[in-house]
């Protein structure tokens, strides 16, 4: 069976759930990523009425859709997050931001992410995919100098906060994909090794990959994969395009989205820097056998448009055929 294109829902929120279904299943993809967003996927419902999941079931199952993994970045970034400010009030369910009191915040957001462990299980889904936040991203710069001691005591915060969450996902048999992304207590390839050591190496934590946020840091996107091959749970796509010269940066400048003076941008599949050929072939060579996920995020193009182009060109890339038998083992042997 070919591998499952599936459409991650976060960038679709604006919509109705079931606008979105009847989109994606006349694309002709076979299933969604469900971002916890506008009415997609409200975890308070799903715990507090026994109806809401069967009616989702219900519904994905009209459009002869299926769900793969659903999504909860936004709550789960607020988990570790320093400082909580208004960006996250912007983002966060009124339920989880309450008065803004930031450990009050921090602790509600970890309680819903145990909740979403429950309603991935319920749901008959083995991944979430999220964010973690990061209590020391704010010291990235490095300027005042940060002390060894502080950045120990980051991954320690992280630990100490997401161990119990990762308990309750064991218990329901669900794996968390954390996104590498900057912002995140994991957001290049060595703080990758580090968060994964945090949480000693435990099998409820893994990776969603997602090459874009590698490109424009200069990252071996195609490496990542082989190295890390025992941890990557999902996968999204979405193509990033660099735009370095002597005014712009890799650091954005603090400009909107889109906006021509940003060192990089994200554009539609197959018109950026990303080598999905080789990110396809060595995920086969890996052996693995979940979904691919379009994130639609270019702000340039119509997304009625630029959707289903993407569905079709991942459809040319699942295409590709596996090795008769995986040599994943042959990778950095040095041979």
């Amino acid at each position: 069976m070919a591998r499952p294109v599936t459409l991650f829902t976060g960038q679709w929120a604006d919509l109705p759930f079931e606008e979105v279904c009847r989109l994606a299943a006349g694309w002709g993809y076979d299933g969604l990523e469900i971002a916890c967003s506008g009415d997609h996927l409200e975890i308070d419902r799903a715990v507090a009425e026994p109806d809401y999941l069967p009616a989702k079931k219900a519904l994905l199952e009209s459009y002869g859709l299926k769900v793969f993994a659903i999504s909860h970045h936004l709550v789960g970034q607020a988990v570790c997050d320093h400082p909580i400010d208004e960006r996250h009030r912007g983002i966060l369910p009124g339920r989880i931001w309450g008065d803004g009191e930031p450990e009050g915040v921090r602790q509600r957001a970890a309680e819903e992410m145990r909740n979403t462990a429950r309603v991935a299980a319920a749901l008959g889904v083995n991944t979430v995919v999220g964010f973690t936040g990061s209590s020391i991203w704010h010291t990235v710069a490095m300027f005042p100098p940060v002390p060894a001691a502080m950045v120990e005591a980051g991954y320690q915060d992280f630990a100490d906060r997401w161990n119990p969450i990762l308990d309750v996902f064991d218990a329901e048999g669900v794996r968390f994909a954390h996104e590498v992304h900057p912002s995140e207590i994991a957001y290049d390839y060595w703080t990758t090794q580090r968060a994964l050591a945090a949480v000693d190496n435990r099998p409820a934590f893994g990776l969603n990959y997602d090459p874009s946020h590698m490109v424009w840091q200069d990252l071996d996107y195609v490496g990542f994969i082989s190295d890390f091959r025992d941890r990557i749970y999902h996968v999204d796509l979405k193509d990033t395009k660099k735009r370095l010269n002597g005014r712009n940066g890799r650091m954005g400048s603090h400009l909107p989205w889109a906006d021509p003076r940003r060192g990089w941008d994200f554009v539609s599949l197959g018109h950026g820097d990303v080598d999905f050929e080789g990110i396809v072939r060595v995920l086969n060579s890996i052996g693995y056998e979940g979904p691919i996920s379009v994130e639609w995020e270019d702000a340039g193009m119509d997304r009625l448009i630029g959707a289903p182009d993407a569905l079709a060109r991942v459809r040319e890339l699942v295409a590709i055929e596996p090795p008769a038998q995986a040599f994943d083992a042959a990778f950095n042997t040095g041979d």
